[in-house]
């Protein structure tokens, strides 16, 4: 995940040298006169690793256009508390000095997408940027075995 604007345009400069060596792999491969399904599974590696880079930009896109769709489960709030920080162009230090705690926890934190925090401190970390939550609840409907929310 790509929790940083230095982090974002490396990842822009990679997707960009990645299609340079995509394009001269394939190349290569066409060379070699294989099947076009061999081909396929050829670049299928470095296609898959390209397609993975491009969704993190694209999270981090809409994340910076506060695009951050709705929350189902309750263990998805680190995550979101990464993307209010980004969004609000907020640092890692920043974010530290608000909560008054040293820079290395909130880098902790977020790199285990705040895994186990407790409701007090992700409210203090969604006060701390100045956001409010707002949560609904909704009867889950019996659908077979399985339940769903409505």
């Amino acid at each position: 995940m790509i929790k940083t604007e230095a982090e974002y345009q490396e990842c822009l400069r990679r997707l960009e040298e990645d299609l340079k060596v995509i394009q001269a792999q394939r190349e290569k491969l066409e060379q070699c006169n294989l099947p076009e399904e061999q081909l396929v599974l050829a670049m299928e590696p470095v296609m898959s690793f390209h397609e993975q880079l491009k969704e993190e930009v694209e999270w981090y896109e809409r994340v910076k256009r506060r695009d951050f769709g709705i929350i189902r489960q309750l263990n998805e709030i680190g995550p979101l508390l990464v993307a209010l920080r980004i969004a609000n162009g907020v640092t890692q230090s920043e974010l530290a000095k608000r909560l008054n705690v040293d820079v290395s926890q909130v880098s902790r934190d977020e790199r285990n997408d705040y895994h186990g925090i407790s409701i007090e401190r992700a409210e203090r970390v969604v006060n701390a940027l100045g956001e409010e939550l707002e949560i609904s609840v909704g009867r889950r409907r019996a659908t077979g075995n399985l339940m769903t929310a409505s």
